[in-house]
């Protein structure tokens, strides 16, 4: 790009995606220069090299954001591994027969592994006859990609999901942060009160407190007086 070019002479594009043709490298740096873009080397195997006027900025901008947009809709295939022994028993058969299913129904491949301990290794058709009976149990959404073959102790697998499964649609969530509300009720009429029962009173107005009965201040009482005559009167009888 720019003073980099080393060639002579280059087939220059102009800005508008016109041709200009094979110009001297020096003079196709004066046009850049003029137009306010840079010269950029879009094809360097060319003879000679193809060069082409623009700004160099914008497009690597537009360049990150075509790969971004094509990141986003790529669609990442998983290896999962499953181990299982040659006596699974049928419990533990089924639950890993489920796994199975759920990672080939997200678009995965299952790695099967089947593990030899001790003396297993000398019955292989023991592990041969579990990986069958788990590609049986999945044989409507799940094909063999690779046949078994031994890994030393162990015998390796893989199957892969056929060309109609897809990969479920995540749940549409709303805008809100909470559960939005829920279907309404029609309106509830009171319930009756039972056979036999007295009827409610209705609620009686509080009558209001009396009036308190108004005071009458008590008259002074005055203190008794003996009659000034009544003494002496008294004393005269008693000495008669």
């Amino acid at each position: 790009m720019g003073r980099r070019i080393r060639v002579p002479e280059v087939r220059v594009i102009g800005a508008d995606g016109a041709q200009i043709g094979v110009i001297p490298t020096h003079e196709a740096l004066k046009l850049a220069e003029e137009a306010g873009f840079e010269l950029v080397e879009v094809n360097p195997r060319a003879a000679p090299p193809v060069c082409k006027i623009m700004d160099f900025g914008k497009f690597k901008y537009e360049t990150s954001k075509k790969e971004k947009a094509s990141r986003k809709h790529q669609t990442t295939v998983v290896l999962k591994e499953i181990k299982l022994r040659p006596k699974t028993d049928e419990h533990d058969f089924d639950f890993k027969v489920k796994h199975i299913r759920r990672f080939l129904g997200e678009g995965n491949k299952c790695k099967l592994v089947i593990v030899f301990r001790g003396r297993e290794i000398v019955h292989p058709e023991t592990g041969q006859a579990m990986l069958d009976s788990v590609v049986k149990a999945v044989s409507d959404i799940a094909m063999v990609e690779q046949r078994p073959m031994m890994e030393g102790r162990r015998m390796v697998m893989i199957i892969g999901p056929r060309g109609g499964v897809i990969r479920p649609a995540a749940p549409v969530t709303g805008s809100g942060s909470g559960p939005g509300p829920g279907p309404s009720r029609p309106p509830t009429a009171p319930s009756a009160p039972p056979s036999g029962a007295p009827p409610a009173s209705a609620p009686q107005a509080s009558a209001a407190p009396p009036a308190p009965a108004p005071t009458t201040a008590a008259a002074p009482v005055k203190p008794a007086t003996a009659a000034p005559n009544a003494a002496p009167a008294q004393a005269a009888g008693t000495k008669a």
